[in-house]
């Protein structure tokens, strides 16, 4: 676990460098290590997240179910990355998403109710919160105006750039429903960029 902490304490120093190593061991004792298969589900939709998984191995994804029975990914998430239904899991809502293992994944959680001691104790973590919040909010923002604003082709080579390090990791089913379309639509447009 020490290995895995250090990570998670890294990233939280790379956004917030003036906390102390006293506020970040106070931090840490707090965590726990969550090691799950591949297939495994770390929130069930329709139940309350318990606690927030910051990934330190691994791939997992978000999705739903729709009213056709078929589920459908909003998101893809490797190391360095929150497993969360964040607003849900702050507002202590029912999680809308299901949220499962793409490959044998490390999570350190912190519960609800030790990350609002953290910000009452050590008021500089709430700035750290802030800013994943921020980050998260910027990320669903910039999926919604995906669907508006970008061809499919466009979605795909945005996620091509942007996601570089997920791109092989993704298998085509999962990828083509994260862009919505149809599997055999992304397999053509794949074909297109191939043969320019």
């Amino acid at each position: 676990m020490q290995a895995d902490t250090e990570i998670y304490l890294r990233s939280i120093k790379a956004i917030c460098p003036d906390l102390r190593e006293e506020e970040l061991s106070q931090f840490a004792a707090k965590l726990t290590l969550q090691e799950l298969d591949k297939k495994d589900i770390f929130i069930q939709s329709g139940k309350v997240q318990q606690s927030l998984g910051f990934v330190t191995k691994g791939l997992i994804r978000s999705f739903f179910v729709d009213l056709n029975g078929n589920e459908i990914n909003v998101g893809f998430y490797a190391e360095g990355d929150y497993a969360t239904h964040y607003p849900a899991f702050i507002s202590r809502q029912p999680s809308s998403y299901t949220i499962q293992c793409l490959e044998p994944a490390t999570f350190l959680c912190l519960k609800f109710d030790d990350l609002q001691w953290i910000y009452q104790q050590y008021p500089k973590f709430e700035r750290y919160g802030r800013l994943v919040a921020e980050e998260i909010l910027k990320r669903q923002q910039a999926r919604i105006e995906s669907f508006v604003f970008q061809t499919a082709e466009e979605r795909y080579l945005d996620f091509a750039t942007h996601h570089a390090r997920l791109f092989n990791r993704v298998s085509l089913s999962h990828l083509s429903s994260y862009l919505g379309i149809e599997r055999q639509t992304l397999t053509r447009i794949r074909q297109k960029i191939a043969h320019k």
